[in-house]
């Protein structure tokens, strides 16, 4: 898949090198079917996913800190309708009875739509020939699904402490505390983000893959990810999804992100094996050379 030449050394030269064959990757029909295939069903998990969060909180936490918190990054995440997903998500995860319990069922079910795709794609950037059997991948998925939300959960607890911490130590209400408590939000966010990329990277290929080689792809993007989505954001009053699609565009606006963060995630992944395969190669031209 790459030719292999001496690896390149500062910013511009690695985009000289990786740039276009990057975009060349991204423009293959297999590379938009498996980020379809991550979106739509990341639109499924989204739901599920979030009510568990907030029953969890709520629940067995019992933290109106952490409650708020994740409406806060539920609202900072989401790229427009902010206020009508997080109010029917509310009402969703107050209502008892079977609905946490085919919250989490449904998550199990759409964590392998998400990563069955991902293993596939992911192992053929790094050239492995065999994908593991469903069972398996089925197997993974969920072991990620859980370390994915164990992440969050993490992120929600530790920025509800710090905000905690914060307001003893400046006050609440205030345009400081405002001002602090948004940059550790998307402090914590972003560190999330990043951890989850690097699992996804890590884990799930069938095959060993080096952790020098996807941690700076996975620091790369997340920050790239955390940026497009301000992009985006400027986008949709140009793309005007409510006139073409009148009460769906909610779920269009939600689709079309989660696809562009598929195909940032897969070029990531690329950038990535590329990088190592010529970095293995300069290794093998400088011990040739001694």
């Amino acid at each position: 898949m790459f030719r292999h030449e001496l690896e390149p050394r500062g910013l511009l030269a690695r985009l000289e090198r990786y740039g276009w064959p990057t975009l060349r990757y991204l423009a293959q029909t297999e590379v938009h079917t498996y980020a379809f295939s991550v979106a739509a069903n990341y639109l499924l998990s989204l739901c599920p996913l979030m009510v568990l969060l907030l029953t969890l909180v709520r629940g067995v936490f019992h933290s109106q800190q952490m409650y708020n918190v994740v409406l806060q990054l539920l609202h900072d995440y989401l790229p427009s309708n902010q206020n009508f997903v997080i109010r029917n998500l509310q009402y969703l995860a107050n209502v008892r009875g079977r609905g946490q319990i085919l919250s989490l069922v449904m998550l199990f079910i759409t964590s392998t739509g998400i990563f069955l795709p991902l293993e596939v794609a992911l192992n053929s950037v790094w050239g492995f020939a065999k994908n593991r059997s469903y069972f398996m991948s089925a197997l993974v998925a969920v072991m990620l699904a859980l370390a994915c939300g164990s992440l969050a959960l993490l992120s929600v607890y530790l920025t509800a402490e710090n905000l905690k911490f914060l307001g003893f130590a400046v006050g609440e209400g205030n345009f400081v505390f405002r001002g602090a408590a948004f940059l550790v939000m998307k402090a914590f966010a972003l560190i999330t983000t990043i951890a989850i990329y690097f699992l996804i990277y890590w884990l799930l290929p069938n095959g060993k893959v080096p952790v020098r080689a996807v941690l700076p792809a996975a620091i790369a993007t997340g920050l790239v990810s955390e940026a497009a989505k301000y992009v985006y954001i400027l986008l949709l009053p140009w793309l005007n999804f409510q006139e073409v699609y009148g009460p769906f565009s909610v779920s269009v606006t939600l689709i079309f992100w989660s696809f562009w963060s598929g195909m940032l995630l897969l070029g990531g992944a690329y950038l990535s094996a590329a990088e190592h395969a010529d970095r293995v190669e300069a290794q093998r031209a400088s011990a040739a050379e001694e």
